[in-house]
């Protein structure tokens, strides 16, 4: 009898923990569809967006599997009309267009960055000292850093498919004119991350 109730109880459990996942799964990929339409247009064609730093935060503090969820989710959303991919909608925008290698990225972002913190970032109660605080960092920057060169080496393998623009060229429309803006957003990434990771797992645990 009593190993039946604690059987019930862990599976209650694990069905919250399951229905909190789904919800914030659902959360991020509504916050990566809703930043489609923070971006600043650049004549080449591909938008400075901060979509990418949404997707790998989701992967970050979700983990791979929701984390990917949550992007999948996104892009679905996209393909069956709503203008999620910077003002556009359609498997077009993926198939076709100049930022498709960068949307398909978001997944891989999501996942390889999901999948650093999962395997590496363990903090402890001996966070406060300062060697375990710097190894915490790290791991962060790294997962982060794993995560942005997967999407832009997807992004631009697209992007030089679709332009028929060589390496070279496409270096320096696609990756050097975003730059700086992308090391602010790898760096906000890391901020944000340290800050809601352990917030994210008590409320689904």
């Amino acid at each position: 009898m009593h190993t039946f109730l604690l059987f019930v109880t862990l599976k209650k459990m694990k069905n919250k923990s399951l229905s909190k996942k789904a919800s914030l799964t659902a959360l991020f990929s509504a916050l990566i569809c809703a930043t489609a339409f923070i971006q600043i247009p650049l004549p080449i064609g591909v938008p400075i967006v901060i979509q990418d730093m949404t997707a790998i935060l989701a992967g970050m503090l979700l983990g791979p599997l929701y984390g990917t969820l949550s992007v999948l989710l996104f892009l679905v959303v996209g393909i069956i009309g709503l203008p999620v991919f910077s003002g556009k909608a359609g498997f077009h925008v993926i198939s076709q267009g100049l930022t498709g290698g960068f949307l398909v990225g978001y997944l891989l972002s999501a996942f390889l960055a999901g999948l650093c913190m999962q395997l590496f970032y363990k903090p402890g109660k001996n966070e406060k000292s300062t060697k375990a605080a710097f190894k915490s960092w790290l791991v962060l920057f790294f997962a982060a850093v794993i995560a942005t060169v997967a999407l832009f080496t997807l992004g631009i393998a697209r992007f030089m498919a679709i332009s028929e623009k060589s390496f070279i060229q496409s270096i320096s429309l696609v990756l050097l004119p975003f730059l700086p803006g992308n090391l602010i957003k790898l760096g906000l990434v890391v901020i944000l991350t340290k800050r809601l990771h352990r917030f994210i797992q008590e409320i689904t645990q």
